[in-house]
């Protein structure tokens, strides 16, 4: 079955040079997707001056975002395994842009939490399952700093996107903005769609244990061969420990900005902290690809997990600027560095032809993770004033992460 998108017929040097245009395409486009996302942050003030909506009820878009990623990353996952990683990305890029000059455009507070909130999110889940999942399916060798470049595209998108939002929104307001920023967001993403083509053809090795290769057509994606995966052991230990390693490192990261001005540091030195943090996670993608091509990926997240589980603990006895500025390089370098190595970790254990909805379905259980750790960081603070037992919890879930991570087999070794 054509996927709507031809492969290339200019022989194997032809794909090995345009295995990276696929790479730069999933990395831009998902540097807008999640950008226009995180630009909420930028349009807060603003929205909550000119229309009276309260900041907790426009924050609430943020909520459904991250809800609705999660959700929507096991449907497109799935979708792009049924038909192709092109048809996602393009339905993807089109609501993406209509979902921000809807929200542009809205009166009701109900109105922009379901455009923003949920079409917003819902758009952007569309590049992320199906575009790793097609990268990791043109790469045999460097797939892991392959991945990890998509990743470190979405991971700069905050401070590529949000500063042009800030300045748009500085000098024509917030509605023209945004209605700006979605108009972008299609004259980016759309031309980027039509890049996207379906991954060579590709022998899967015939290992003890693992079932036979099939064609594209056939039973590909089919419903039992899916619930074979979801259910094996080498996803239970993927999604459990994806799921401790967020839920570790996101109440940290969400309350690090308001830990620092509780140890006395300013406000604004207090939020370089975070950009500190952001700049060593691109960082950290790029290193962590390196090495995990090198050393193996088990064996590289696992190290990832321990120094992230560490550092956390380590919280508790830093004060002073300096000492949050070289620990946040650090931390964000391994929390950074780990997220793209689960689904290199994934190719490992299951088939091109499912791993869509494998990638979205361990993303899902992992955004469960990372809505819990701001919560249950926010609860410690209110009930014990301090935020010494959300670094120690954090810790110690990070620590199960590396204990659960120990259990991956052999890759290779039970293939599903």
């Amino acid at each position: 079955m054509d996927k709507g998108y031809p492969s290339l017929e200019n022989g194997p040097d032809m794909e090995k040079n345009y295995r990276w245009v696929i790479v730069a395409a999933g990395a831009l486009m998902g540097c807008v997707a999640i950008g226009a996302m995180f630009s909420l942050a930028i349009f807060l003030e603003p929205i909550s001056r000119d229309t009276g909506w309260s900041r907790a009820a426009i924050s609430s878009a943020m909520s459904l975002n991250f809800i609705t990623l999660g959700l929507g990353a096991f449907a497109w996952g799935w979708a792009s395994d049924r038909y192709g990683a092109r048809v996602v990305v393009t339905i993807g890029a089109v609501l993406l842009g209509l979902a921000l000059v809807l929200a542009s455009r809205t009166t009701s507070l109900v109105g922009f939490q379901v455009t923003y909130g949920v079409l917003v999110g819902l758009s952007a889940s569309a590049f992320l399952a199906p575009m790793i999942a097609t990268v990791m399916g043109w790469f045999t060798t460097q797939r892991a700093l392959a991945v990890s470049l998509v990743s470190a595209g979405m991971g700069a998108a905050p401070m590529t996107v949000s500063p042009i939002a800030q300045w748009l929104v500085t000098d024509y307001g917030w509605r023209p903005a945004m209605l700006m920023i979605g108009i972008g967001a299609w004259l980016v993403t759309l031309p980027c769609t039509l890049l996207v083509r379906r991954p060579p053809a590709a022998e899967e090795p015939a290992e003890a244990g693992s079932p036979p290769s099939r064609g594209r057509q056939g039973e590909r994606g089919s419903q039992g061969e899916l619930w074979q995966a979801l259910s094996s052991p080498q996803f239970i230990v993927l999604g459990l420990t994806f799921f401790a390693c967020c839920a570790a490192h996101a109440g940290p990261i969400f309350h690090m900005v308001s830990y620092a001005m509780v140890c006395g540091i300013g406000p604004m030195a207090a939020v370089s902290i975070y950009s500190v943090e952001g700049l060593a996670g691109l960082g950290g993608r790029v290193l962590f690809g390196v090495a995990a091509d090198k050393l193996g990926t088990k064996r590289v997240l696992i190290f990832g997990l321990l120094v992230q589980a560490l550092a956390i603990g380590s919280y508790v006895h830093v004060r002073e600027l300096k000492e949050f500025y070289s620990l946040a390089i650090v931390f964000g370098a391994a929390y950074g560095g780990v997220m793209p190595l689960y689904s290199v970790l994934a190719r490992d254990y299951f088939r091109q032809e499912v791993m869509g909805s494998v990638l979205g379905a361990a993303m899902m259980v992992s955004s469960i993770g990372m809505a819990a750790g701001p919560l249950i960081g926010g609860w410690v603070y209110d009930h014990y004033n301090t935020y010494t037992w959300m670094f120690l919890g954090s810790a110690a879930v990070g620590l199960g992460a590396v204990a659960m991570a120990f259990a991956f087999p052999k890759p290779g070794r039970a293939a599903v």
